[in-house]
């Protein structure tokens, strides 16, 4: 792990988002996809599984993924996800509302050199 691992409270209100945009690149399973999210932040946020499959039954009950099962494979049949149009369509919205909600937080947070 790099320096700290970032509280999962700063990333909490994001994870539909992150799983997204995971999905957005590739079709993947569970166990995969929190990998993925771990290489990605060089180690510092592992999703845990509660949090993962909690927001994958909320992605998929509002139509943003949809699900299949794979071949069998090693130890059993694999439950792959995969992002909807409707999901593609909500990810650009998260990461524009994204951007706006950083810059606005810098503002509000963050001292500029006329305020010292």
């Amino acid at each position: 792990m790099t320096e700290q691992a970032i509280s999962s409270e700063y990333i909490r209100g994001h994870i539909d988002t992150i799983i997204l945009r995971f999905l957005s690149e590739a079709d993947n399973y569970g166990y995969e996809i929190i990998k993925s999210i771990l290489l990605a932040s060089d180690g510092q946020y592992e999703l845990k599984e509660p949090s993962l499959y909690t927001s994958l039954k909320r992605l998929e009950a509002g139509g943003l993924i949809s699900s299949y099962w794979g071949d069998q494979s090693q130890g059993g049949r694999r439950k792959y996800y995969r992002i909807t149009p409707a999901g593609e369509d909500a990810y650009r919205k998260a990461v524009t509302d994204w951007h706006r909600a950083r810059r606005l937080i810098g503002q509000l947070i963050e001292r500029s050199s006329s305020d010292e």
